[in-house]
């Protein structure tokens, strides 16, 4: 029998939040697989490229790296936010666990308390994110919306310098310690957030195996210990719909999938990159009790609808998506 490694090889971004969020999940992991965990740092070019997300290409620009050394074997799992992740699947690598999701929500961490409502007219307020820059102009076409980069202390240490706020998802506020920053938690029922957000992706080679290419015995408990199915679930979903529309991190899309009384809700929404106008459809389905890949299926395919409806509404009309369906 092939020896199996005595410890797994974590692999992380160098930031706070990527450290903290790794680390959670690999305390999770090893008790799971009855196995010590290390972190492993990789850096990835959005890590050292201070341009905007959009113009180094959006989705994925954090995960290549990490990716490429899963796959030369220099690490056994990764953690990634699910949210920048890409839709499409990775050659030779599988998203093997999702733990149970934090909070979805984006929060306005805003000078003197201030809210949404309440920021002056004009008032600055930073984001990197082209849907959270078409709902802020949406909903307050007067403020002034700055694009920014970096980690979540540098973005909050800009507040009272040179903005009047700025809005990140509040699971990474939590995940550092900072979540007394935020002045106003917005509500998912007009502020959708980012398909997958607040939820992370466990990846491993497809298979879960060692970088010999043998089953990796401990990893596969440990996964397996720390899957959440109701939030796999509803990511699935969410990010169909993303995947359906042909549309990365760099569209402006919204997207929230709840599990009530076993029944899915999924609800999208796309703006302009303007915010001036916006298209949402929302479809849902009962969830039979029946094995997990079924469940997945009914999930993909109310994604379907959704997408469906938003393409007949005009919805490519808005951003750039689906070009293949136009």
């Amino acid at each position: 029998m092939t020896d199996q490694p005595d410890v797994i090889r974590l692999g992380t971004r160098g930031s706070r939040l990527a450290v903290a969020q790794s680390q959670m999940v690999a305390d999770r992991l090893s008790a799971a697989a009855g196995m010590p965990v290390e972190l492993v740092t990789v850096t990835s070019e959005g890590d050292v490229n201070r341009a905007s997300l959009s113009s180094l290409g959006g989705t994925g620009v954090f995960a290549s790296a990490l990716r490429e050394a899963l796959a030369a074997g220099e690490v056994d799992v990764l953690v990634h936010s699910l949210k920048d992740l890409p839709t499409a699947p990775a050659p030779g690598l599988e998203i093997a666990a999702v733990p149970k999701r934090a909070d979805v929500r984006d929060a306005l961490c805003a000078r003197n308390g201030l809210t949404l409502e309440t920021l002056p007219d004009g008032a600055k307020v930073g984001t990197g994110s082209p849907r959270r820059i078409a709902q802020l102009l949406r909903r307050r076409p007067d403020l002034t919306v700055v694009d920014i980069r970096g980690n979540i202390d540098t973005r909050l240490a800009r507040v009272e310098d040179d903005l009047d706020a700025v809005v990140l998802a509040a699971a990474g506020l939590e995940r550092i310690g900072r979540l007394a920053a935020a002045t106003e938690m917005l509500p998912t029922g007009f502020w959708p957030a980012a398909p997958g957000q607040g939820a992370l992706a466990v990846e491993t080679r497809a298979g879960v195996t060692t970088a010999s290419g043998e089953p990796f015995g401990a990893l596969r408990r440990g996964v397996r210990g720390i899957d959440h199915p109701t939030t796999r679930l509803t990511v699935t979903a969410e990010r169909d719909v993303l995947a359906r529309l042909e549309a990365g991190c760099s569209a402006p899309i919204g997207a929230s999938a709840v599990v009530d009384a076993e029944l899915l809700l999924v609800t999208a929404t796309v703006y302009s990159p303007d915010g001036a106008d916006a298209r949402t459809a929302s479809h849902g389905a009962h969830l039979d009790p029946a094995p997990m890949d079924e469940r997945l299926a009914e999930a993909r395919s109310v994604a379907g609808r959704v997408a469906d409806e938003l393409l007949a509404n005009g919805a490519a009309d808005l951003a750039d998506i689906a070009a293949s369906s136009r």
